[in-house]
C-alpha cells in the first residue's frame, strides 16, 4: 500500500488549515512531478544516497565499538583478527548475545509475518518492503554482529538501505519498474558504503537485486552507490577495504592456475551452502525451540572461537591479516574448515547476518592454501600469493554470493591492478557457472528454494501473481443441466453456435463439460432418445480457480491438455462462475511480458497502452 504523511499537515484554525491545504497540494504536486520526470528521481537517489551512506557508516562504528566493548580488543584491532580477544569473553558472549537475540525475535514475532528482503521485494512484490520490518531486521543483525557471530552486517546494511529508498518510492507513489529501481540503488548504495566501493555496490544492485543490467537503471543506481562511498568516506576516511603487502605481478602461467582455483572454488561454495541446510535440520531434529536456537548457536561458536578466534565476526580484520602473515598450511587449512562450520553454525541457529564476508574470507583463506600447495611445484608462485588469495576471494565469494562482476570491481577498487583483476574474472567466471550449472543456485537463492519460493533471481515475477483467472475470466459461460436430453442440446446450441458447454446438477455443482463437435456426432443420432448431457459430461476435476494466478492457469492448461477450463467459485463451492481459454491466456502473458520489457528499456514502442502500476 502506498505511505501517506497527510497527518504530518494538520494544522489547527482558518489559517493553519489554509497552510495545510497548501502544504498537500504541493506535497501531491511533487509526488506527481517525481513520478512523471526520470531526472528528478535521479537526484533523489542521490540524496537518499548520501543518507544511506551516512547510516552504514554509523552503523559500522557501531560494530565495532560493541566488538571491543564485548570482546575487549585493543584500540585498532578488529574481531576477526583474533588479536588480544578476551578468551572469557569468547565462552560468554556469543551466548548471551544468542540469548538477547533469540527472546528478542520472540518478543517481535508476528504470526504469519515474513520480512521481505530486496531481492524478495523486486522478485515478487513490485519493490515494495516494509519499512519497520526492515529496522527490526537490522537491529537483529547488529545484535548478532555484537554478539561475534560468523556474519557480516551487510544483510542490515541492503535491508535498510532497500526499505529507506522503498519507503520513499511508496510515499512518491511511483511506477512498478521504477519502484524496482529505487530498492536496487538502496541496496547497492548500502554495499558501496560498506566496502568503499562504488562500482562494486552499483554492479551488486545489478546482479542480485535488479537481477539484470537495464539503461533506465544505470543512472539512479550509480549515482546512489557513488554518493553514499562519498558520505560515508567523509565520515569514516576510510580508504581501501584492504591493503595488499608485496608485488601483484602476474606471471603467464598463474591465468592457468587461477582457472583451476576457479573449479576448486565452486565446490568450497556447494558445501557452505549445503552446511547451512544441515545445521539447520539437525538443530529442527533437535526439536529445539526457535527462540533458544541462537544460544545454542552462540555455544558451538563460542567452543570453536576458543582455539580459533578469528572466526569470530565477518571477516574485514582477518583478511588484512592474513594478506600481511603468511601462517602455516596445515593451520590455514584446518582455519578454512573451522570458518566454514562457523558460518553454517552462524546462519542456521539463527543469527541475522550476511555471507558476503565470510565469503571474501573463506576465499582469501583459500586462495592462501593453493598458493602454499602450487608453490610446491611451482616456485615462483610464492611471490604472487596476494594475487592468489585475491583471486581465491573473488571466486568463493562469487560462488556463494551470486554476483560475479561485483567481486571482479571489489578487487579492481581494493587494487587497481588490472592484471590481476583479469585473472580474476577468469577465476569468478568459471566458479560461478559451475555453481550455476550443478547446484544452480546462489546462497541467496538458495534460502529461498528451501522456504518454497520458486526464485532463481530477482527478475519480476511478481506482476503475474496479479493477474488472476478472476480478472481474466469471462464470466459468460454457457451452461446447462445435466438431465437436459441430447435432443434439446442440440436444438439450443446448433453446429457453430458453441464449441464448449458446461455441466451442472440441481444444486448447481459441476459436473463436467461437453465438446459440441462431439455432441453433434452422427454416431449418437441413433441412441439420441435415451442420451442425457449428463451422459456426455468429462473431465469434471479439472478446473480453475479465481485466485488462481496466470502461470498456474498456463500449467493447468498444458497438463490437461485442454484449450478451456471452467472456473469455479471455490475449492468447496462448485458453482461454475466463468470460463478461460488457453489462447486468451497466453495473449495476456504476451502482452503483460511486451508492456515489462518495455518499461524496463524505457522503450517507446508499447507507449499506446502503459503498463499497469
Amino acid at each position: 500500500m502506498p505511505v501517506h504523511f497527510s497527518g504530518l499537515l494538520e494544522f489547527s484554525g482558518p489559517g493553519g488549515r489554509f497552510l495545510g491545504r497548501r502544504a498537500k497540494l504541493g506535497l501531491l504536486s511533487l509526488q506527481r512531478a517525481l513520478r512523471a520526470n526520470e531526472f528528478l528521481q535521479i537526484v533523489l537517489c542521490a540524496a537518499l544516497g548520501a543518507v544511506v551512506g551516512l547510516g552504514v557508516a554509523l552503523l559500522r562504528e557501531a560494530v565495532v565499538f560493541l566488538h571491543r566493548t564485548n570482546f575487549s580488543l585493543p584500540m585498532r584491532e578488529f574481531l576477526s583478527s583474533g588479536i588480544g580477544v578476551s578468551p572469557t569473553r569468547i565462552l560468554i558472549i556469543p551466548v548471551v548475545g544468542g540469548l538477547l537475540l533469540g527472546l528478542f525475535r520472540r518478543a517481535t514475532h508476528r504470526r504469519g509475518s515474513e520480512i521481505v528482503d530486496p531481492i524478495e521485494a523486486n522478485a515478487l512484490f513490485g519493490g515494495r518492503m516494509s519499512f519497520a520490518d526492515s529496522l527490526r531486521l537490522t537491529f537483529s543483525t547488529l545484535l548478532s554482529n555484537a554478539a561475534g557471530a560468523s556474519l557480516g552486517m551487510e544483510a542490515g546494511y541492503t535491508q535498510l538501505g532497500g526499505a529507506f529508498y522503498s519507503l520513499a518510492g511508496q510515499y512518491c507513489r511511483l511506477r512498478r519498474i521504477d519502484m524496482r529501481i529505487f530498492v536496487t540503488a538502496g541496496a547497492g548504495a548500502a554495499i558501496a558504503a560498506a566496502f568503499n566501493a562504488p562500482l562494486a555496490g552499483a554492479f551488486y544492485g545489478f546482479e542480485l537485486v535488479l537481477g539484470g543490467y537495464t539503461t533506465r537503471a544505470l543512472a539512479p543506481v550509480v549515482v546512489a552507490s557513488v554518493c553514499a562511498a562519498l558520505v560515508q568516506r567523509s565520515i569514516t576516511h576510510m580508504q581501501e577495504l584492504f591493503e595488499v603487502t608485496g608485488g601483484l605481478t602476474m606471471a603467464p602461467t598463474s591465468y592457468y592456475i587461477f582457472a583451476v582455483m576457479g573449479l576448486v572454488a565452486a565446490g568450497i561454495a556447494i558445501v557452505a551452502m549445503q552446511s547451512v541446510t544441515l545445521t539447520e535440520r539437525l538443530l529442527r531434529a533437535a526439536r529445539i525451540p526457535d527462540w533458544a536456537r541462537p544460544a545454542i548457536g552462540g555455544l558451538l561458536l563460542s567452543a570453536i572461537a576458543f582455539f580459533f578466534p578469528q572466526v569470530l565476526g565477518s571477516g574485514h580484520g582477518a583478511i588484512q591479516f592474513h594478506f600481511s602473515t603468511q601462517l602455516p598450511l596445515l593451520l590455514l587449512a584446518v582455519l578454512l574448515l573451522a570458518k566454514v562450520i562457523a558460518s553454517a553454525i552462524s546462519v542456521g541457529s539463527g543469527f541475522r547476518g550476511g555471507l558476503f564476508s565470510s565469503s571474501l574470507f573463506l576465499g582469501a583463506l583459500f586462495g592462501a592454501i593453493f598458493a602454499q600447495l602450487g608453490a610446491l611445484v611451482f616456485p615462483e608462485i610464492a611471490a604472487q600469493r596476494s594475487a592468489f588469495m585475491l583471486a581465491g576471494m573473488g571466486s568463493v565469494a562469487a560462488a556463494i554470493i551470486g554476483a560475479p562482476f561485483t567481486m571482479v570491481f571489489l578487487v579492481l577498487e581494493a587494487t587497481g591492478d588490472f592484471a590481476v583483476t583479469v585473472g580474476v574474472l577468469l577465476a569468478v567466471t568459471i566458479a560461478s557457472t559451475i555453481v550455476r550449472l550443478t547446484f544452480g543456485y546462489s546462497f541467496a537463492t538458495w534460502r529461498f528454494h528451501l522456504k518454497g519460493l520458486s526464485i532463481r533471481g530477482a527478475h519480476d515475477v511478481g506482476w503475474i501473481s496479479e493477474l488472476t483467472v478472476g480478472r481474466l475470466m469471462r464470466s459468460d459461460p454457457k451452461i446447462v443441466m445435466n438431465d437436459m436430453t441430447l435432443r434439446a442440446l442440440r436444438e439450443m446450441y446448433p453446429p457453430g453456435a458453441a464449441k464448449r458447454v458446461f455441466v451442472i446438477d440441481r444444486a448447481g455443482q459441476y459436473v463436467g463439460a461437453i465438446d459440441m463437435i462431439a455432441a453433434h456426432d452422427y454416431g449418437l443420432d441413433d441412441a439420441l432418445p435415451g442420451i442425457v448431457v449428463g451422459d456426455l459430461a468429462r473431465h469434471g476435476a479439472l478446473h480453475l480457480l479465481p485466485g488462481d494466478n496466470l502461470r498456474t492457469a498456463l500449467l493447468r492448461f498444458e497438463d490437461t491438455q485442454s484449450e478451456t477450463l471452467p472456473v469455479l467459485a471455490s475449492r468447496t463451492d462448485h458453482r461454475v462462475v466463468g470460463f478461460m481459454t488457453e489462447a486468451y491466456a497466453l495473449k495476456r502473458y504476451t502482452q503483460e511480458l511486451e508492456h515489462l520489457r518495455a518499461s524496463e528499456s524505457g522503450s517507446g514502442l508499447y507507449a499506446l497502452e502503459p503498463p499497469p502500476d
